[in-house]
């Protein structure tokens, strides 16, 4: 077998792409389905995401392809994302071959496609509901296509695209080379396979044991009423660079998102309710680190290739064990490791034992960080906060009032008591998770009081001074905590209005000021 891309006999070029997009070796299903797709042969390859697999079929593409600006290729994908995704990857792949990939899907201007058409590509990729449209007006043909690729075929099943499927591939040649990727080969892609491949070479890349050996995955008893503090605490504890979170429905994942900002995190959230321009927004965010926490259901995250995930967290636990591979294999890609976490409720462990006996793996049990845990790695962040402040000299401007107090307390007083105001936090109502704390631009020097403030609120906002807790006013700004469910209503009520000749602005406190 082929130990690396030298060995497969592609053409300088193309080796010179593969080497900027920085592979160093083949993965197992780029080994195993490149030297027949190069032959021309039909392949059938059963890999999941993040194995590889658009290079697996990229390369034959582009190695097959002519200069010559006229669709010789077709690529269908589930999703608009995933398309778009495809699409980048190929050009890398071609982009000293003189072979271009347009990707075409809705939500897209069709008149920009058409225009991009006209201009000339190589290779389509696309959602097969856009394909259609563009078939059924004219303005595509597929009588010259020579290479067609069905990816993440099961999806494309579980999202009802089978007759649309069939329906391109009967606007093909006959006398095509076909291909076809997914991480399950349920029945109904089989038939597909079976009608419209010939002596197809089936290859498979053990998912389970990718899974097993790339991705540590826990599972956490949680009840379902504690599960955001559970989510909070892993966040604080874990620190991860960038957390993918797993929701069943599209109301989970607005009153996730919601609470994880309330409370300070930078997270976003997509489901099919959003518009394709706020799907994108987010979705950008997050690939740039703009947001860390992405939260999601099934298939608005279908297609979602993005490196750096290192957490993937099943707020609810998947429905089944597919849908369980799927999540978790956004993470540990392109051979990094990843952690999968699994919320189970005591009800819910008869469908882990499912997933983990179907998956052919085994998710450990572990235990939730405490309020302990969580305290200590705050202390750490505060240290390294502290530490450059120091470095900065950004503490002069307190010298002479740490000179006045010094006086009647100890250095080692002040300096503990300075960071209690700041950073100190009530474990209980840690515990609970219901309350919030706000960041309110008013302080003392306003000559503003705590009754002041409070009547503020309460005037404003139309709420019960019951719904405040902590009040910690300094000289610039305000920490506020609120209850939860008034939380909304408190920073919409502050944001623009005005007190003594000064706007006011009021938004969750950001992670480091939780503490």
């Amino acid at each position: 077998m082929q130990t690396n891309f030298v060995d497969f006999k592609i053409s300088p070029k193309v080796l010179k792409a593969i080497k900027d997009m920085g592979f160093e070796e083949p993965t197992p299903i780029q080994k195993m389905a490149i030297p027949p797709a190069l032959e021309g042969k039909d392949v059938i390859g059963r890999a999941q995401t993040g194995t590889g697999k658009t290079v697996a079929f990229g390369i034959p593409i582009v190695e097959h392809c002519s200069e010559k600006r006229t669709p010789q290729a077709i690529v269908l994908a589930p999703t608009r994302e995933l398309a778009v995704q495809i699409a980048e990857e190929l050009n890398r792949v071609g982009r000293y071959s003189g072979i271009y990939a347009l990707p075409i899907y809705g939500g897209q201007s069709i008149e920009r496609q058409i225009r991009s058409l006209k201009k000339g590509v190589q290779i389509i990729v696309g959602t097969p509901g856009r394909i259609i449209d563009h078939l059924k007006r004219g303005t595509l043909s597929l009588k010259n296509i020579d290479i067609v690729v069905l990816d993440e075929a099961d999806e494309m099943l579980n999202m009802g695209f089978i007759n649309d499927i069939e329906f391109i591939l009967k606007e093909t040649p006959s006398e095509r080379q076909t291909m076809l990727f997914s991480a399950t080969l349920p029945p109904e892609i089989l038939r597909i396979s079976k009608k419209y491949m010939k002596l197809p070479v089936k290859v498979t890349v053990n998912t389970e044991k990718m899974v097993v050996s790339k991705i540590k995955q826990v599972f956490y008893e949680v009840k379902q009423s504690n599960k955001i503090t559970a989510l909070s605490r892993i966040i604080d504890v874990e620190d991860p660079s960038l957390a993918l979170v797993f929701c069943h429905t599209k109301k989970e994942v607005d009153e996730v998102s919601s609470k994880l900002k309330q409370m300070g995190y930078y997270a976003g959230a997509i489901h099919g309710d959003y518009s394709q321009a706020h799907r994108d927004r987010i979705i950008r965010q997050f690939k740039t680190g703009e947001i860390d926490i992405l939260v999601a259901t099934d298939v608005a995250a279908r297609g979602l290739d993005i490196s750096g995930v290192s957490h993937v967290i099943n707020y609810s636990i998947p429905q089944n064990p597919d849908s369980y591979i799927h999540r978790i294999g956004r993470t540990g890609r392109a051979g990094r490791t990843g952690i999968a976490i699994t919320f189970v409720t005591p009800r819910e462990y008869k469908n882990l034992r499912i997933i983990e006996r179907t998956a052919r793996t085994r998710i450990l049990r572990a235990e939730l960080p405490t309020k302990e845990d969580v305290r200590r790695v705050r202390m750490e962040e505060m240290k390294e906060e502290i530490t450059e402040l120091i470095e900065k000299g950004q503490y002069r401007d307190y010298l002479e009032m740490v000179d006045e107090l010094s006086h009647r307390y100890s250095l080692r007083e002040i300096a503990a008591s300075a960071i209690s105001a700041l950073y100190d936090y009530d474990d209980e109502e840690d515990e609970t998770g219901s309350t919030v704390r706000l960041f309110v631009t008013l302080g003392k020097k306003d000559n503003l009081h705590v009754g002041e403030l409070v009547r503020l609120i309460t005037e404003r906002a139309k709420i019960n001074r019951q719904s405040l807790g902590k009040i910690m006013m300094y000289d610039a700004f305000s920490f506020i905590e609120v209850d939860e469910e008034v939380a909304p209503e408190v920073v919409k009520a502050l944001n623009g209005s005005f007190l003594k000749g000064r706007r006011i602005k009021a938004e969750p406190a950001r992670p480091k000021d939780r503490v």
